[in-house]
């Protein structure tokens, strides 16, 4: 929870949409692997339930979760498995690998109690899982193995594996030995389907070719040339109707999925493909030579008691189809990259449009984090704006365009329906008007400045997007155009350059009205007041600075990030600021004062992205670190609540003190430790230090640790050494040493103890030496008196 003073915007962050899956299998929980985390998704909320981590921080290679769903292995770069309770999100146990080097592949047989782990030092071994045990330790593979499945029918005992070598290797486990290699792949074997049956075995490759292998033969029946490279296949379970996907009579029908980014169904015994999945018609990417389509499907899983297919693509997106449509139902985006800008979206702010580092953009729904992905641009994409009422919005990219979106606000469902190109070089920022949704303005990288007339009527919903062309274009600065916003009246233009200014427009025939100058570096980023005659704007001189658009004069200048200040937006009716830095912060920075009134330390990389909701009350930040975070504004929440904890504050110290004047100690004492005062604590020892004994040992568990961590406070102070004193030996008469030491913090407190209790021991024997002496003297002069008497 983050606070600050009264009367200004307090933000508390409401929810993250973190990375959740850099790679690895994906089980029908959707368990997925980022780094050394295990991340479990509910897939109707789209929210991480669990989330299981290794305890020395080394990435997870392989995982497997065995079929009754009980149990998770994990392996990992320190060549150790661990077996997790992950409802608990407990380590059950952990054992050495025994590989000499990590863990590539492992899987359950259908029992859940034996495991095979396939190493990248060309051995697999058998566990026992029950007995916790190796069963086996079978060599003969060459290189990473990379592939292992059991047989379905466990009384064969067979396991099937693959290597570096293309060959499908059969060991009987019986016999611990190699019974046959099945050749027939040029390429790294990717995937093993068997029939129900058991007697038929579907094998797909990268070298574009799906093998059916009869395996009382153990030949090749058919080759089937799917020109892709195939990561996965999944034969159709025969118990649904497939008929719409062009299935006819009763044969082995199967599903692969690869490089082209589409589901296809194949009839295995003619080796024809019989249905293709149709997706959003997108245009051909930039891709470097030896790069993947992001779009191409690296999984495939069957989720068959939902009769469900879940794929995973190149970019980590988790799509789940329908079958036997195979119409997409859900999307989650496993791992954003780099955040470069977000915004709200939809009439209540229900969605959010993101551009990362790729030519796709994501629209995330906020209630289940399920995402759309939209297809057009074919370079990264820079910047998007939002219209008002945010059903339409725009987008530019590095490919030298920009796009218009519009959302179904029933249906969600976003389409592009215009485009326009024009720039000679990347368009870094766009702008939406104001007022009315008319027309839009560009800023690129070829220092221009173009102005974009919406056209009027949109295309309907099938039909092509709409080309636009530029009304004005104005050379604008001598160096890139980073940023670029409309005035709240639709009169007036500004844009932030790399050359250092900020220029003021007139939209109507873009005439220059004025120069900001005053930044020692590139201005990332300008924004109007949404209620005065003012500009603020953002420099990579890690300064904010507030302009008069009258007179061009700089009124105000805010420093505090350490480094670029990338984003700014205007919050509180324009009372405030929020801003974004390459230092990771976001700061939220009084206008009036001058003051940065609180820091949020949400990201761990770059902020690139801020945008504020339509009501003033939500906040989204989006930062290189590939995380998403929404802020809510909880001001009204905090201050009931502070007025809500003074008052009953001061009903506990009315009955406090109505409690020592009836000398009721232990709920006194108690009531003070509930107030955390140690102060006050202190004065209800003191008045009731006759009965301190019985009152300690009345006190709960956790109450005996408070009071024991106020004695190292008051033990500091000469003038209440006494009373800590009494409190321990209390204590350490009555409970023993191991009760002591389940109080939280224990070691800390008595170490904290030892060195004053030490000096107040000197304190008292030096003391105690000195009254001996005037007990000696007193004396004396007793006897010398008595005498001269």
């Amino acid at each position: 929870r983050c606070e600050t003073e009264i009367g200004y915007d307090v933000y508390a962050v409401s929810s993250k949409i973190e990375p959740f899956y850099k790679g690895g299998k994906v089980q029908q929980y959707i368990f997925c692997t980022c780094g050394p985390k295990v991340n479990i998704l509910q897939i109707d909320t789209g929210k991480i339930i669990h989330s299981i981590e290794q305890d020395d921080q080394e990435d997870i290679t392989s995982f497997s979760l065995s079929p009754d769903d009980e149990v998770l292995v994990t392996a990992s770069r320190a060549l150790l498995l661990k077996q997790w309770d992950w409802k608990q999100e407990k380590c059950a146990r952990s054992w050495r690998a025994i590989h000499n080097v990590p863990v590539a592949s492992m899987t359950f047989d259908c029992t859940s109690t034996l495991l095979a782990t396939g190493g990248c030092d060309g051995t697999i071994k058998l566990w026992d899982v029950v007995k916790q045990y190796c069963t086996h330790n079978l060599k003969g593979s060459s290189g990473v193995v990379h592939l292992v499945e059991f047989h379905p029918d466990i009384s064969r005992l067979q396991l099937f594996s693959s290597s570096v070598d293309c060959g499908i290797r059969i060991w009987d486990l019986r016999t611990s030995k190699c019974i046959c290699v099945l050749e027939s792949h040029y390429s790294a074997v990717t995937a093993l389907a068997f029939s129900p049956d058991g007697q038929t075995l579907i094998s797909s490759g990268r070298d574009k070719i799906c093998s059916v292998w009869d395996l009382k033969k153990k030949a090749v029946k058919r080759t089937v040339p799917v020109y892709e490279a195939v990561e996965g296949v999944v034969l159709l379970p025969g118990t649904s109707d497939y008929s719409q996907m062009g299935v006819k009579g009763e044969g082995l029908h199967f599903v692969t999925a690869g490089s082209k980014g589409v589901l296809r169904v194949w009839d295995s015994s003619s080796a024809r493909c019989v249905f293709t999945q149709v997706l959003p018609d997108a245009p051909a990417l930039k891709i470097e030579e030896g790069d993947l389509d992001p779009r191409s499907l690296m999984h495939l899983l069957p989720m068959p008691r939902s009769n469900r297919l879940a794929t995973v693509t190149a970019e980590h997106n988790i799509l789940i189809y329908q079958m036997p449509a195979l119409t997409v139902q859900q999307q989650f985006v496993g791992y954003n990259d780099d955040v470069l800008d977000v915004k709200f979206l939809g009439k209540d702010d229900t969605h959010i449009v993101v551009a990362t580092n790729s030519s796709q953009l994501k629209v995330f729904e906020l209630a289940t984090n399920s995402c759309q992905i939209l297809y057009g641009h074919t370079d990264t994409i820079l910047s998007i704006d939002v219209f008002r009422k945010g059903s339409m919005f725009a987008s530019c990219a590095k490919d030298n365009s920009l796009r218009l979106w519009k959302m179904d606000l029933k249906s969600g469902h976003v389409r592009c329906v215009a485009q326009g190109s024009g720039h000679s070089n990347a368009v870094g920022s766009v702008a939406c008007s104001r007022l009315k949704k008319a027309f839009l303005v560009s800023g690129s990288q070829d220092c221009t400045i173009k102005v974009w007339d919406l056209p009027d009527p949109l295309p309907d919903v099938g039909c092509e997007p709409v080309l636009m062309t530029a009304r004005l274009t104005e050379k604008a600065h001598d160096k890139d155009v980073n940023s670029v916003t409309i005035s709240p009246n639709d009169k007036l233009l500004a844009s932030g350059s790399q050359d250092r200014t900020a220029k003021l427009w007139s939209l109507a025939d873009m005439s220059l009205l004025g120069v900001f100058r005053g930044h020692s570096r590139g201005v990332w980023c300008v924004q109007f007041s949404p209620v005065d005659q003012v500009l603020a704007t953002a420099s990579a001189d890690g300064s904010i600075k507030i302009w008069s658009i009258q007179d061009f004069s700089c009124l105000k200048t805010f420093e505090g990030h350490d480094a670029s200040v990338l984003k700014i937006i205007f919050v509180s009716r324009g009372t405030q600021l929020v801003s974004s830095g390459s230092d990771g912060l976001v700061k939220l920075w009084t206008i009036k004062t001058n003051e940065c009134v609180k820091t949020f330390d949400a990201h761990q990389d770059k902020v690139w992205a801020l945008h504020g909701g339509s009501k003033d009350d939500l906040m989204v930040t989006g930062s290189a670190d590939s995380t998403i975070t929404l802020w809510k504004d909880v001001t009204e929440v905090e201050l009931a609540e502070e007025q809500a904890k003074q008052e009953d504050q001061v009903l506990k110290q009315q009955e406090l003190s109505n409690l020592l004047h009836e000398k009721k100690y232990l709920k006194a004492l108690g009531i003070a430790i509930s107030l955390d005062q140690p102060h006050t604590a202190l004065r209800v020892i003191r008045d009731g230090i006759q009965e301190l004994e019985k009152t300690l040992l009345k006190l709960r568990q956790d109450q005996k640790a408070s009071v024991l961590r106020y004695s190292v406070v008051w033990n500091t102070n000469s003038r209440s050494c006494l009373d800590a004193q009494a409190v321990l030996q209390v204590l350490l008469t009555h409970l023993s040493p191991e009760e002591i030491l389940q109080y939280q913090g224990t070691r800390t407190h008595l170490e904290g103890l030892i060195p004053y209790t030490e000096r107040h021991m000197q304190r008292i024997s030096r003391l105690l030496q000195a009254s001996m002496f005037l007990d000696y003297m007193w004396q004396k002069m007793r006897i010398t008196g008595g005498i001269d008497r």
